[in-house]
């Protein structure tokens, strides 16, 4: 996941340059129809995912398992992401769908020639993510990562954050010994070179636990709320949405019901993805399933639902903390206008 992220920016410059042939064809020419008109043969979708099938996914994998898309007259492909990160084949028109982060979003939006991306629904309504470390290291909080080696990404996003919150926390991040380092196990990673990592819990953090590991974690969205960003979404294109708006209400329809199933059964829908993806760690599944099934709704009684406030707040954020130096509007970026009613 922090792979794609790191290399987004060099991405969008590819991206851009293909978004402009995009946007004068047929964005959907390959898979559906233009014109989102009914037809007897089921509708082509292609969705690509961010990181490694993991619990994030197992709605999609439900849908597609159930029959879910298939009722709904379409006929889902779900890939893994290439190098060069998802929102590259949503820019470029080759995909459809995309799973993606709101950092990753607000990228897109501030580059120089900003992406044709938008968020369509949130598949956790928090974000998941914070630093975990071995508890023989004694990191508690973000001031006590100071002398500490911590596997960087070099995103300047992931910096931002992390000078913030060690800063508040009366922390130097200067202090911090950053190791640029793609971390793929977290547990060897943790038993070797790495002190502090930051991870996905409901994978990393779960991972961790099943390994035996014992643990500190402390996560961003308890730090600051502006940090309880939206990770990860489900993205699309405005292209794509405007040209088949009914094919995209479907999908989203499909997907919730996966989503929901993935709620009310953790247990089956876990097996539901080990058999679909092959090599699946089986307790890390269902144990991570466990975990989110009061995290994909939470709060809310809108699958998908994101708050305006809260994206806001996060962009506010990353302007203030110079991060971009182009404010965002209000809402850009995302919208629920596709999103299955209640």
């Amino acid at each position: 996941m922090k792979k794609f992220i790191a290399v987004l920016l060099s991405v969008i410059l590819a991206a851009a340059a293909l978004s402009g042939c995009a946007k004068s064809a047929d964005t959907d020419s390959r898979n559906t129809s233009s014109k989102d008109t009914a037809s007897s043969k089921p509708q082509k979708i292609t969705v690509v995912l961010d990181w490694t099938p993991n619990t994030n996914h197992t709605g999609l994998y439900v849908a597609q398992a159930k029959g879910y898309f298939k009722a709904q007259g379409l006929d889902v492909e779900i890939q893994q992401p290439p190098q060069d990160g998802a929102l590259s084949l949503l820019a470029s028109g080759k995909a459809q769908f995309a799973v993606s982060f709101q950092d990753e979003i607000a990228t897109a939006l501030t580059a120089s020639t900003p992406l044709d991306v938008v968020a369509v629904a949130a598949l956790i309504q928090h974000n998941d993510s914070g630093i975990i470390s071995l508890k023989s290291k004694g990191v508690t909080s973000p001031k006590k990562m100071e002398g500490m080696r911590y596997a960087t990404w070099n995103s300047p996003i992931e910096q931002a954050v992390l000078k913030d919150v060690i800063a508040k926390d009366g922390g130097d991040f200067k202090k911090v010994k950053m190791v640029p380092e793609d971390v793929d196990d977290i547990v060897q990673a943790l038993k070797t070179n790495i002190d502090c990592v930051w991870v996905y819990y409901p994978q990393e953090g779960i991972e961790a636990k099943v390994a035996g590991l014992q643990t500190n974690y402390f996560a961003f969205k308890d730090l600051d709320p502006a940090l309880d960003f939206y990770t990860p979404v489900l993205a699309s294109s405005q292209s794509y949405l405007k040209k088949n708006p009914e094919t995209a209400k479907k999908f989203l329809k499909a997907v919730e019901q996966g989503y929901r199933y993935a709620i009310s059964d953790p247990q089956d829908a876990a097996n539901i993805l080990c058999k679909a993806v092959p090599g699946t760690n089986s307790q890390d599944a269902l144990l991570g399933q466990e975990w989110l099934k009061t995290q994909y709704m939470a709060e809310v009684k809108q699958w998908g639902y994101i708050d305006t406030a809260r994206w806001d707040q996060f962009f506010t954020w990353l302007y203030n903390n110079k991060v971009f130096s182009k404010k965002l509007p209000s809402g850009d970026g995302f919208t629920d206008a596709y999103l299955p009613q209640e």
